[in-house]
């Protein structure tokens, strides 16, 4: 089976051209769903935070948001170190309800809610700090890369 030309169609170049084009549009692919991947969005509606006892509803378009266990760690010895201008919600993986403020927010939840918050977000180490923004209604969207406050 030879063309006009007197070329097989399962020639090395050919076999190689088209591996290269599949190369390329593979690697397109898994470059772009990194980059969206990258981020995550959290829905408040969705999964549920309480302040003291009352639920946690966010006000504000954008807020950073601390993870922290208030075991192991001082917040306010944290925010000098954030430099944040934005509201800062608290999440409180000791679970300790504290009193909210206009610019810091404590929220806390059941486990079932803090386990999948950490795995989505890869919290590796606290007390860890990203910033969020409003997409639409109560679904936020990560905005900023995790930083670790030392």
């Amino acid at each position: 089976m030879r063309n006009a030309r007197g070329r097989s169609p399962f020639s090395l170049n050919y076999l190689f051209a088209s591996f290269f084009g599949a190369l390329m549009i593979a690697s397109a692919f898994a470059y772009y769903n990194y980059r969206f991947s990258e981020y995550k969005f959290i829905d408040f509606s969705e999964w549920i935070f309480y302040q003291k006892s009352e639920l946690f509803q966010p006000t504000s378009d954008d807020y950073t948001v601390l993870v922290l266990s208030s075991n192991m760690d001082d917040v306010d010895a944290l925010l000098p170190k954030m430099k944040t201008k934005y509201p800062v919600v608290v999440v409180d993986l000791y679970q300790k309800r504290e009193a909210s403020t206009e610019e810091m927010q404590y929220v806390s939840a059941g486990m079932n809610t803090l386990l999948p918050f950490v795995q989505r977000f890869g919290i590796y180490e606290i007390p860890t700090a990203f910033e969020i923004t409003k997409e639409q209604g109560a679904l936020y969207k990560q905005n900023s890369p995790m930083r670790t406050i030392r």
